[in-house]
């Protein structure tokens, strides 16, 4: 099966709506459920927290409108090359077996946790820093609408990888859309902050080299550490691990946290 080739306006147009939508979706509905007051007795008020402020939200929302239009812009390109027989994705699940679809989907997401870890360290230089990321720290407790709250060069330069990708490497269409609903729900769960969901969340034996809402946070508090994407590897392998994340966790899981807000 083929798909139907459009115009370089149309796959903009479209893709900024879609894109547009499945943030306001998404971001919304689990705002909805873990914020709303009806919804407060999720919150362990013994744990880092501070009440969303609909300013700072405000502003997430801003970028995250200007994030859409640059990853429009790169899907755009792409379907473009696409149409034109440039890139390497394609349609029949069968052309490399079922099991490379899986096989793809994880060697993704291990490069984009790669790419991701050095940019993001990267845009953490004071000379970058207010350039290219200051903007999505404006959060410090973030919420679901700063998941997707990239300065406009920060999302230029995380779009090149998503372009970079589909030249490279066979992809699917049903594996790119899975990396990017991956990439999408893991963002929005990572900004939940450590109050909504339990401490242990997900950090039993395996979940402990997967990144959460607890290590994302300590991010948002503390610049210099934290900067992988799904995995804590990098973070472990190259000493951007808090070695206070332990003693931290701990701390979050009993009942005398002390009442700083920090870890």
């Amino acid at each position: 099966m083929e798909l139907r080739s459009h115009s370089f306006e149309f796959y903009m147009i479209a893709f900024f709506g879609i894109i547009l939508l499945r943030y306001f979706l998404v971001a919304g509905a689990t705002y909805g459920f873990f914020y709303a007051p009806l919804s407060q007795w999720f919150v362990n008020h013994q744990r880092p927290h501070r009440p969303p402020s609909w300013r700072i939200i405000g502003h997430d929302i801003k970028l995250s409108v200007l994030s859409a239009a640059v990853f429009a812009l790169a899907a755009a390109l792409i379907f473009s090359a696409y149409d034109q027989g440039f890139t390497r994705l394609y349609t029949d699940p069968y052309r490399y077996g079922l099991w490379y679809l899986g096989l793809s989907y994880g060697v993704v997401l291990m490069l984009q946790d790669t790419y991701f870890y050095f940019t993001h360290r990267l845009f953490h230089h004071p000379r970058l820093f207010p350039w290219v990321h200051q903007g999505h720290h404006r959060s410090r407790y973030p919420t679901p609408w700063t998941s997707f709250a990239f300065d406009p060069l920060e999302a230029v330069v995380q779009s090149l990888f998503l372009m970079g990708i589909i030249f490279t490497i066979p992809l699917h269409f049903i594996t790119l859309v899975a990396v990017l609903s991956t990439m999408t729900v893991w963002a929005v769960l990572n900004h939940l902050g450590t109050d909504h969901l339990p401490v242990s969340f997900p950090h039993h034996w395996l979940g402990q080299w997967v990144i959460g809402p607890a290590h994302h946070s300590i991010h948002h508090l503390k610049y210099t550490v934290h900067f992988g994407l799904y995995f804590t590897f990098w973070d472990r392998l190259l000493g951007t691990q808090d070695p206070k994340y332990t003693d931290t966790l701990n701390i979050f899981r009993s009942d005398n946290t002390g009442g700083n807000g920090r870890p």
